[in-house]
């Protein structure tokens, strides 16, 4: 697989307390079967749809036990220059980039607004091993309070362009390399409780969206919104027992007419 081009959502890994349950969780919802854990990077867990690499489970390191939540890594040849570019534009660095391996190297940050991501500079390790395939990785979208700072900063790290949607109702935007869009940005309302803090979510590719989230509520999940069928696909918002957001959408089935957006890069 060829490299990656800086910017684009590349991996998705997040913490557990409970891994066990986690994995029996999303092995039902998501059909995904795991890798040995790795333990000697803190038993990091590969998960696998139809053999693909597609995401990670591991336990909290120790002191780090808290909410768990889906952490998105966006590609870099250089994770270095990109902590530089976090920390001129008003992010933090949460974890200095840190070799894992053959693998590659990772940091963690923090966007102005308060969204937690990641950065990973490919070793052997290149990233998702499919997209948009049942059980795999397929969209995601940045959630703030204060979409100014984000508009601002992803496209100052990662140079991205932006439209915005044409919509009184909904502050979303598209950031794009290139002509693929690669992230969305959401203003989150009133209609967030306080206590949630910005974040990305992440959507999966199911077959069957009704059926997924029969699943996941079934299993001790939490349906927040939908499934809706939109021009993108039917999809719908959970978070799972331990407390991570996450969607399920099936891009099989959709409805209506796609949305005007308008330059605003």
């Amino acid at each position: 697989m060829a490299a990656q081009p800086e910017g684009m959502p590349c991996w998705a890994d997040a913490m557990f307390s409970d891994l066990e349950g986690a994995k029996s969780f999303y092995g039902d919802v998501l059909g995904w079967t795991f890798g040995e854990a790795s333990s000697e990077y803190g038993n990091y867990t590969q998960a696998y749809a139809n053999g693909k690499a597609v995401a990670a489970v591991v336990p909290p390191m120790p002191g780090q036990e808290g909410q768990s939540a889906w952490c998105l890594y966006f590609a870099s040849p250089d994770v270095a220059a990109v902590a530089g570019r976090i920390r001129d534009n008003g992010g933090a660095v949460l974890m200095e980039p840190m070799q894992v391996g053959e693998f590659g190297s990772m940091l963690l940050a923090r966007d102005p607004s308060g969204v937690v991501f990641g950065v990973w500079q490919a070793g052997t390790h290149e990233g998702f091993e499919a997209k948009a395939e049942p059980g795999a990785y397929c969209w995601a979208e940045v959630f703030t309070r204060e979409p100014e700072k984000s508009d601002a900063f992803f496209p100052a790290v990662f140079r991205y362009t932006a439209k915005q949607l044409e919509d009184d109702a909904i502050d979303f935007r598209l950031f794009y390399l290139g002509d693929d869009a690669v992230l969305g940005r959401m203003q989150m309302t009133d209609d967030f409780p306080p206590e949630v803090p910005p974040y990305v979510n992440v959507y999966f590719t199911v077959e069957d969206c009704d059926a997924a989230v029969a699943k996941a509520t079934e299993h001790g999940g939490v349906l927040r919104f939908g499934p809706m069928d939109t021009p993108f696909g039917r999809f719908a918002v959970l978070t799972d027992p331990q407390g991570a957001a996450f969607s399920v959408i099936d891009i099989s089935t959709t409805e209506g007419e796609m949305p005007k957006l308008h330059d605003v890069s």
